[in-house]
């Protein structure tokens, strides 16, 4: 009996080293290929709710406002208004948004959509497969992209109005 106790002890033991040693390899050992600043934004195909697709490769020419969001994410929330206004300041001067949702359930992200009345394109990433090529941690996270597709800019966290217009005005082509 007590030799028994000692086998599964030992097995639960190695187990548990396995995969402190594959978790601490993972993160510290191998290598995270993440958008940069200066690096070209990877491209990507994503839906709206309406089924429209958006491929990042079409708005070259244009400043892109590439903003990862949730519905759950109360500085997300607060900045929407921000963008929103904005957008419609630079919309005609070359600057688009794209404001990824992070796959959330439609009904929820819809709802979202319509309290806040926004116009800007909404795709959503399902599968975060967008958030994971981007390398995004927190939301919201931001990336400016000037007109031939380059990272300019990485902002993580919540933005003011002015800093949403000073960004934008970054990218201005």
């Amino acid at each position: 009996m007590k030799k028994n106790r000692l086998m599964i002890r030992t097995l639960i033991l190695l187990v548990l080293a396995a995969a402190l040693g594959y978790t601490l390899y993972a993160n510290f050992f191998t290598s995270k290929e993440r958008v940069q600043v200066g690096s070209v934004a990877p491209n990507f195909v994503l839906k709206d709710l309406e089924g429209n697709e958006y491929e990042l490769e079409s708005y070259r020419g244009k400043g892109v406002f590439l903003n990862f969001w949730g519905t759950y994410c109360k500085p997300c929330e607060r900045e929407m208004p921000y963008m929103e206004n904005q957008y419609q300041h630079f919309k005609d001067q070359g600057v688009e948004i794209l404001a990824i949702n992070v796959d959330e359930a439609p009904i929820v992200i819809d709802n979202f959509i319509k309290r806040y009345n926004l116009t800007f394109p909404v795709p959503i990433d399902k599968g975060s497969q967008v958030l994971n090529a981007y390398g995004v941690g927190p939301i919201p996270s931001t990336f400016l992209i000037d007109k031939d597709g380059k990272v300019v800019e990485i902002i993580t966290g919540s933005m003011t109005e002015k800093m949403v217009y000073d960004y934008m005005n970054m990218i201005k082509p």
